[in-house]
């Protein structure tokens, strides 16, 4: 049956909010200094990048099954989330050396499908349904926030001296967000009516959904083109001159973009029914810039490319897992992780070639450029069944 909420309760959206970021900061902390830890930890820049691209890779492994377990135990399994985020992030700090980074990661990338599969279900277990547009929105944001924090981190501690201090910073915030999520839920009850727990029959209703199924595809493209240049920037711009702190914050400026877009562009495609339009227009614009980046890179042309593509395809985001709380319902958690699995198996297969070819800048551009143009047409076929899920006040 549908499910009834008395009451937005919004401090639960913001202790989500802060363990989602949580989550973006730990994956993210070494995008921005990948060169310097590499000299520091005796390790390749590639291994470097192992450090973020273990939580694609656990991502398409347990994103089914978390969504499953959100779907049937939601609060167990997001404070589960939370904690395991926390922990991992103090791992690292046990040993200056890469095999306790590695295991701290690995504990951390358990977590994160277990909280950013919870998105929607935060929304529609503690917010009236008018409200729960506006949480998706919040909750998406706060993913983009994690992720400028990580950047703007590494752009403040540059050295290896201070890479220690980063790794502290970073563990302190995910233990309070972990302790302010913890408190809010235990103090804010959920009010529903004749909720039934899902079992495997969530994962049915959520891939029998022809939309659904064609938004993971889709995704695939995107997200793997945002995590292969969130990975790799640094490494593939230093050749042309640009320094691990500018590439930090052209890196910083390009999430900040994508917040501003997420506050703007969903809002107006909405208005305008035109989800499909900006798919389009978001994958062709960021093929362009990533030619513009294989042709002529530089400080100038990275500033202005990559912030180009964080403000045209992050936006992308929130409008999908909206569309995915109203057209699945109660299975909003497995639908949810479906997307995310899609976009993160995305993201290791690109970032595995991009790694591959980080010692030819060019080559990695174009392919990220190639990757986005091949999904233009299936964002294109996407206008006529995103249409048909559209509520009766878009209408």
């Amino acid at each position: 049956m549908a499910r009834v909420v008395t009451g937005s309760r919004w401090a639960a959206i913001v202790g989500y909010s802060l363990v989602g970021a949580a989550t973006q900061l730990v994956w993210l902390n070494f995008a921005g200094v990948t060169t310097v830890a590499a000299s520091h930890y005796g390790v390749s820049e590639s291994a470097i990048g192992w450090l973020a691209q273990v939580f694609p890779l656990l991502y398409v492994v347990l994103a089914i099954p978390c969504g499953l377990i959100l779907d049937r135990w939601f609060r167990a399994g997001l404070i589960a989330g939370a904690v395991l985020t926390a922990v991992g992030a103090s791992v690292r700090l046990i040993g200056d050396d890469y095999g306790w980074l590695l295991a701290g990661q690995i504990v951390a990338s358990v977590a994160q499908p277990l909280v950013l599969n919870a998105v929607t279900g935060i929304t529609g277990r503690y917010l009236e349904e008018k409200d729960r547009p506006t949480g998706i929105a919040v909750g998406t944001a706060s993913i983009f926030a994690g992720m400028v924090i990580a950047f703007l981190l590494s752009a403040v501690f540059t050295s290896a001296a201070d890479l220690s201090t980063m790794l502290a910073v970073t563990a302190a915030f995910c233990i309070l967000a972990a302790v302010f999520l913890v408190v809010a839920l235990r103090n804010q009850g959920v009010h529903e009516v004749s909720r039934q727990r899902p079992d495997r029959g969530a994962l049915r209703i959520a891939w029998g959904d022809s939309l659904i199924r064609r938004l993971c595809v889709l995704a695939i493209f995107p997200f793997g083109v945002f995590v292969a240049l969130s990975t790799f920037a640094q490494a593939l711009l230093e050749p042309a001159g640009v320094s691990s702190g500018t590439a930090s914050a052209i890196l910083l400026v390009n999430v900040v973009a994508g917040v501003l877009g997420c506050a703007v562009i969903p809002i107006l495609v909405v208005r305008r029914r035109a989800e499909s339009t900006l798919l389009v227009v978001s994958l062709s614009m960021t093929a362009v810039a990533c030619v513009v980046l294989a042709v002529a890179p530089g400080v100038i042309t990275g500033f202005i490319a990559i912030t180009l593509i964080g403000f045209l395809l992050l936006p992308a985001l929130p409008i999908v897992l909206e569309l995915v709380e109203r057209r699945t319902g109660e299975a909003e958690g497995t639908a949810a992780g479906l997307i995310w699995m899609a976009g993160n198996l995305g993201g290791l297969l690109v970032a595995i070639v991009v790694g591959l070819l980080v010692d030819y800048p060019s080559a990695a551009f174009l392919v990220m450029a190639g990757i986005a143009l091949v999904a233009v047409p299936g964002a294109r076929a996407l206008k006529r069944p995103i249409a048909e899920v559209r509520s009766p006040s878009q209408l």
